[in-house]
């Protein structure tokens, strides 16, 4: 029994508090600009499947906290279900009254804004946060001076020496060891030139990063793309940049952005085969990661928080329909034709959908397992 409640107490309450946080933040970027836009609000629910507890507003909209802590949704007036299906036969026979506050029937742009509101928030919120931890903490960065170049590694076969200055990759200028590491780690097994100073004389060295596969501090196996540098205290001139808290709202608006592409250039490696799809992880290895960085402390739950909700942003826009990205496509394709996606088009599209989107969380699943037993 010990056991269990460390459990729920060291993993499963963390993993709630964060994804609940992410889920109401991307719900009410949804909610606000539906309000705004003057749609009305059936329901606003953080979670799935039957209502814990909730209560209703002034407006009518019932708020309240489902059992499956996985997601959220807002119903808006006119819509079908929870995933904005909207229900044209009710649409046809409503009054002019309730068609002026129903999602379907507002205009185009009314509708896309409200769909992209909710990734817009969550990208807001990931900027918030590592702001926050900038100006508060600053942010810990080393100059990428060589100390060590390991044997048989990409950067001994092309040159590298100790004492080197890494000075640009790819011809893109690099001023941090961070720097160096974001860029190497998912480009395992595919050729690039880096650019060191050595004597005050610059030397572009073509070299292949080697698809590794390293375990961190919690011992959780990643793989990367390594070229065999290694930095430290004296060579590497670690030291901890400082920003005001307009800096910091840029520093953490670049952050995003690194996760933006790291996970473009992953979905990259995965469609080419330079890493594998086992590194996909689901609801059980956010609930592992969220229970190991509240091991470390509170500012290393605010960063997984960043971190995820840049990842829920991303994969909500993604093209598929019952995700916003799909509503937002039927609204593109509605732009061009001057008149929306047929009924019977959308309802195979949103079947096809929730059965992509149900696969991906069942191959996630699966994963988590795997690596939870392996």
């Amino acid at each position: 029994m010990t056991g269990f409640f460390a459990f729920l107490i060291g993993y499963i309450v963390p993993f709630i508090l964060v994804l609940s946080l992410l889920v109401f933040v991307h719900e009410m970027g949804h909610y606000l600009v539906g309000r705004w836009s003057g749609i009305g609000v059936v329901a606003f629910s953080v979670g799935f499947g039957p209502e814990l507890v909730g209560f209703t507003d002034s407006h009518g909209t019932r708020w309240k906290i489902s059992a499956i802590p996985l997601g959220g949704y807002v119903k808006f007036f006119g819509d079908e279900d929870a995933s904005s299906k909207p229900d044209l036969q009710r649409l046809a026979m409503m009054s002019d009254v309730d068609r002026a506050r129903a999602f379907p029937a507002a205009k185009l742009w009314k509708r896309a804004a409200t769909v992209a509101a909710g990734p817009i928030a969550n990208f807001l919120l990931a900027i918030a946060i590592f702001a926050v931890l900038f100006s508060v903490y600053g942010k810990q960065v080393a100059d990428p001076v060589v100390a060590e170049v390991k044997e048989n590694s990409a950067a001994a076969e092309a040159g590298v020496q100790p004492g080197d200055l890494l000075v640009a990759i790819d011809g893109s200028h690099v001023t941090t060891f961070d720097d160096v590491r974001r860029y190497v780690g998912v480009r395992p097994e595919t050729p690039i030139v880096v650019t060191v100073e050595r004597a005050g004389t610059q030397l572009d060295l073509p070299m292949t990063p080697k698809r590794t596969e390293i375990t961190d501090q919690f011992g959780n196996k990643i793989e990367l793309g390594i070229i065999g540098i290694v930095t430290n205290q004296e060579t590497g001139n670690f030291r901890t940049q400082t920003f005001t808290p307009l800096q910091a709202v840029g520093e953490g608006a670049v952050q995003s952005w690194h996760i933006v592409t790291g996970t473009f250039d992953y979905l990259g490696n995965l469609l080419t085969g330079r890493m594998n799809a086992d590194q996909l992880g689901g609801p059980i290895r956010v609930a592992q990661a969220s229970g190991q960085m509240a091991t470390i402390g509170f500012s290393a739950v605010l960063q997984l928080a960043a971190v995820l909700s840049v990842s829920i942003g991303l994969l909500n826009l993604m093209p598929v329909p019952v995700l916003d990205g799909g509503h937002l496509m039927f609204y593109a394709v509605e732009a061009v034709r001057g008149k929306p996606v047929g009924a019977m088009a959308q309802e195979i599209a949103f079947r096809i959908g929730l059965a992509m989107v149900l696969t991906l969380m069942v191959f996630a699943t699966w994963n988590d397992i795997s690596n939870l037993i392996g």
